[in-house]
């Protein structure tokens, strides 16, 4: 089966964007200081380890790692450039640090939220702001998830909903019948893929924001620079041709409001849920999967 996203793009796309891509990040920073208020949840617990997937230029690390300062934060991301960008903000990392007594930083470690480079039954907090949208398999992901997180350990994570750009999806389906705004999952679909993979106590909350653009390619080129571009597996590989976007912009006019701007609409599905205690079964694949420690299973001696 194709997945839905190249990810190969995924990683092109934020990769090129990273050195510009908090000047144009004032949605990402607002919905990730809204995330981080469910922090409060874990009332007194002090977590030892937290890892924040797809930290990109790493201002929640930093601010988990300020909250939490002797907490191990590990700031994971697809994209080594923006992996760069979150040590610029850090400061000197690693060992060094911790040896001679000063302020921790966080670990910056490349790696894919797909597949966490983690030992089970690791992690205090993860925390995920705006990245899983480009996750086709949720299941597998919060099955991976759940893994690293201990029982009783906080996920925390916000996603665009499928009516993220639906202005944009619109205008351009007026030009032609190829995908060029890429298709994310609904609440419901997020809902059950948390509950599918054994978390406790979900909850799921949306937000939606409409932000305003001169025109067509003010919005496209402030995409581009967040990395937001499409990677649809079956994207037009092709440049867009001024005719094409001629008609989407035309498309796109009609809905220009009483501002004088272009709406472009970002729904933001936000989820927080607990680990559940060892043995609670993992749904994969359509079964249900259960790891049992070796150490509760009871052995009959022969006599």
């Amino acid at each position: 089966m194709t997945d839905l996203f190249d990810h190969r793009q995924v990683r092109r796309s934020f990769s090129r964007a990273a050195h510009g891509y908090d000047g144009a990040a004032a949605l990402q920073r607002e919905v990730g200081a809204r995330l981080s208020e469910t922090l409060d949840y874990l009332d007194e617990r002090t977590p030892e380890v937290v890892v924040d997937i797809g930290c990109g230029p790493g201002h929640l690390s930093a601010a988990m790692q300020k909250r939490w300062p002797r907490a191990q934060v590990i700031a994971l991301d697809l994209a080594l450039p923006m992996l760069r960008e979150a040590r610029s903000h850090f400061g000197e990392g690693g060992w060094r640090p911790r040896l001679l007594g000063g302020a921790r930083r966080p670990d910056a470690v490349c790696a894919d939220a797909r597949a966490l480079p983690l030992r089970d039954g690791s992690v205090d907090v993860l925390f995920s702001n705006l990245c899983l949208q480009w996750c086709e398999d949720l299941p597998a992901v919060f099955a991976g998830f759940r893994r690293v997180l201990k029982p009783g350990g906080l996920l925390l994570v916000s996603t665009f909903g499928p009516d993220t750009l639906y202005e944009l999806r619109g205008a351009f389906a007026e030009a032609d019948a190829a995908p060029h705004v890429s298709l994310f999952p609904s609440i419901a679909q997020f809902g059950d893929a948390l509950i599918a993979s054994g978390f406790q106590n979900p909850v799921l909350d949306r937000d939606e924001f409409v932000l305003g653009h001169p025109d067509l390619g003010h919005l496209m080129r402030e995409l581009r620079t967040l990395g937001a571009t499409n990677a649809m597996s079956d994207r037009r590989r092709s440049l867009t041709g001024r005719a094409r976007f001629a008609r989407a912009a035309q498309a796109y006019e009609a809905l220009r409001g009483s501002d004088g701007r272009l709406p472009a609409t970002w729904e933001v599905i936000y989820a927080h849920a607990w680990g559940p205690p060892p043995g609670a079964p993992i749904r994969i694949g359509g079964f249900d999967e259960v790891q049992v420690p070796v150490s509760s299973i009871r052995v009959r001696q022969r006599p």
